[in-house]
């Protein structure tokens, strides 16, 4: 059977491998898709295992998107672009990289009807899945872009990476902004203790805030964002499904049909 993989740490947690048996049930296309735990250390040695094992394709997520990017040969156009690969497909002895996770975003936010063309956007956070998010973003045309980081260097880094339309900001500058029409969470505050200290200034009625996570993990800026004043919030479970429905559609040439599978998912949540 076609073996495939996500890599992560924590990752007993992801839905990834029911996301992708329910592609494959739809599709009629059999397949094996597990969850392998593994932190920066040991990626390496279980990624060749799993490749010696007869992995095809593989899912990377936290914290080794961007350490997956220096294991694959070639690299595609749009994870070159975002320095960030989070999508793995066997070719020949190796691994093509890719990243989904910018198209995966843009199809959620046009899933819920929001058009980022024209928008004022505040990005919190600058690791891979920010990288992606932010490429995505200013590709579709987001009138300004605006990424805070905890550490400023490395939404500079991001920023330089980008054009004249993206701009870092201090996060203790946060407070003096006025209110964006889109802010994201693409920090890992809610994966463990850190709670995200997020001023209000940024947020107001009309701000979409969206984080890329997913369930109890998105809460903490979910919460903070409509006690901020916003009334619309949206998690990351369908940015999860159009992302993994890019990669499905990457290894096996067929796209799912994304819309049953977030429905499942959202009527198990409660």
């Amino acid at each position: 059977m076609n073996r495939y993989a996500v890599f992560g740490q924590p990752i007993a947690h992801s839905l990834s491998p029911r996301i992708h048996a329910a592609f494959g049930t739809q599709l009629g296309i059999a397949l094996d898709y597990r969850a392998i735990e593994t932190g920066r250390e040991t990626f390496a040695s279980k990624l060749d295992a799993f490749f010696r094992d007869g992995g095809l394709g593989a899912n990377i997520t936290l914290p080794l998107k961007q350490n997956a990017m220096a294991l694959c040969s070639p690299l595609s156009e749009r994870a070159l672009r975002c320095g960030s690969v989070n999508t793995l497909t066997r070719e020949g002895n190796g691994w093509r990289g890719d990243s989904t996770d910018g198209v995966g975003l843009l199809r959620d936010l046009a899933r819920h009807g929001i058009d980022a063309r024209g928008a004022r956007v505040l990005l919190l956070g600058a690791g891979g899945a920010a990288r992606a998010a932010a490429f995505a973003l200013r590709e579709t045309g987001a009138q300004e872009l605006m990424i805070a980081n905890r550490t400023p260097a490395r939404a500079q880094e991001l920023v330089d990476a980008l054009d004249a339309g993206a701009r870092a900001l201090a996060w203790n500058a946060l407070g003096r902004e006025t209110p964006f029409d889109l802010v994201i969470n693409a920090t890992a505050a809610g994966h463990g203790d850190d709670a995200l200290d997020l001023p209000s200034g940024p947020i107001a009625a009309a701000t979409v805030c969206y984080d890329l996570s997913y369930g109890k993990v998105a809460q903490s800026f979910l919460v903070r964002a409509v006690a901020s004043g916003a009334t619309r919030v949206i998690d990351g479970l369908g940015m999860l499904v159009e992302q993994a429905a890019e990669s499905f559609a990457l290894w096996h040439r067929r796209r799912p049909d994304t819309a049953p599978v977030h429905a499942m998912l959202r009527s198990e949540e409660g």
